[in-house]
């Protein structure tokens, strides 16, 4: 009778034992995911050729500080940022979309506060500058091709963009200002991308809208291949995108 009792006893503290695990598991991931980096993953071209479809990549929550948006369902505990640091202008970023913050968007800074940023003829211009773009290569060949230019901002930041024409809807647009506190996105694939010249749906960002800055991709996996096709990840995988940082 006592070797069974004591059988029963160790058969509950070793059940209670996998449940504080699994929490403490739990809640460490929690805290990793709002305090220093959360994964998402790139659903649509619209950051083309910087990032691709099914790119796994690491955000750093930290870059930014961190407000509402930092931690999962968003509560409403305060407004603003704590430990805020502003972004730099190219820092491709991930923010919770000002017309429903209930989706997430990944797009480049391209405006600071303050900024007047305007699209003519396909060149984007800051504060009555355009911005200096170089021929890199040509995409494609047909109706759906393409050209990529290395595009430097004024800070000197330089990244590819990618262009099928500089006559298409958002290639020439009104002057827009940035206002305090916000920020102006635009997409690398200029026009494939529904970003802050959209007004009515993305318009400008707002600081406290920014989960965080893009650091390095870890995964990256053949979009059209699912990732229950376990037989096809020798070849769907892209080997030479993994581990590389987002810039």
């Amino acid at each position: 009778m006592s070797e069974q009792t004591n059988d029963t006893a160790a058969s509950k503290g070793g059940f209670w034992d996998t449940v504080k695990t699994i929490v403490y598991a739990v809640l460490i991931a929690l805290v990793i995911r709002t305090l220093a980096y959360e994964p998402f993953s790139i659903p649509s071209r619209s950051m083309q050729p910087t990032l691709h479809v099914g790119d796994y990549l690491f955000v750093s929550k930290f870059a930014y500080g961190y407000s509402r948006y930092s931690m999962p369902f968003s509560p409403p505990l305060f407004e603003g940022r704590v430990f805020g640091t502003e972004p730099a202008r190219g820092d491709v970023a991930v923010f919770k979309l000002p017309s429903d913050p209930s989706v997430d968007y990944i797009k480049r800074i391209v405006g600071l506060p303050g900024d007047r940023i305007q699209v003519r003829d396909g060149i984007l211009h800051i504060n009555g500058e355009p911005v200096e773009r170089e021929k890199v290569r040509s995409e494609g060949d047909g109706p759906a091709d393409a050209t990529i230019y290395r595009e430097t901002l004024p800070n000197g930041e330089s990244h590819l963009i990618r262009e099928r024409t500089d006559q298409a809807y958002l290639d020439d647009t009104r002057t827009y200002t940035v206002p305090a506190e916000h920020y102006f996105m635009m997409g690398d694939n200029r026009d494939a991308s529904q970003d802050s010249r959209v007004q009515g749906k993305v318009g400008f960002v707002p600081f406290e809208n920014l989960v965080g800055r893009a650091s390095f991709i870890f995964f990256s996996f053949d979009g059209d291949t699912g990732l229950w096709e376990l037989w096809a990840w020798p070849t769907a995988i892209h080997y030479s995108r993994l581990f590389t940082g987002v810039s």
